[in-house]
């Protein structure tokens, strides 16, 4: 019998770090620069505050994403990526050419139909996602 393959644990542990749901998101963002959470959270779709909570915890807690806060009235969250976090520009970038060339776009969304007869229709299709959000904070 020949040798089993190893996995390599770093890389193992790196792989699912970056690759989970929203993670890889939150760090291509955070590359253009420092972002409150709100900023984050309405530039990704479909992720909710307690996810999106979560991933910043754990980039924080593996030292890509240091919680910055700026003592003002009202008190401001922002976050950044740490030396170790902007160390993923240049893996980051080879897998967005490597998407570019292999990666079908996904189906464009078509937005809600509102209907202009009803206003009140139209309202509460759009408030109770709002509300959610702002309930969360």
């Amino acid at each position: 019998m020949g040798l089993q393959p190893v996995l390599c644990a770093r890389f193992h542990h790196a792989v699912e770090l970056i690759g989970r749901r929203w993670s890889g998101a939150v760090i291509q963002l955070l590359l253009g620069g420092r972002q409150r959470y709100a900023e984050l959270r309405d530039a990704i779709p479909d992720i909710s505050d307690r996810m999106l909570s979560e991933r910043l915890r754990e980039l924080e807690a593996e030292g890509l994403v240091a919680r910055i806060v700026v003592p003002e009235t009202p008190i401001r969250v922002e976050y950044e990526l740490t030396p170790k976090g902007r160390a993923l520009e240049r893996a980051l970038g080879e897998i967005s050419r490597w998407a570019e060339r292999w990666i079908s776009p996904p189906p464009v969304a078509r937005p809600r139909a509102s209907t202009a007869k009803d206003p009140q229709s139209a309202k509460s299709t759009h408030q109770p996602a709002a509300a959610s959000r702002h309930a969360h904070r």
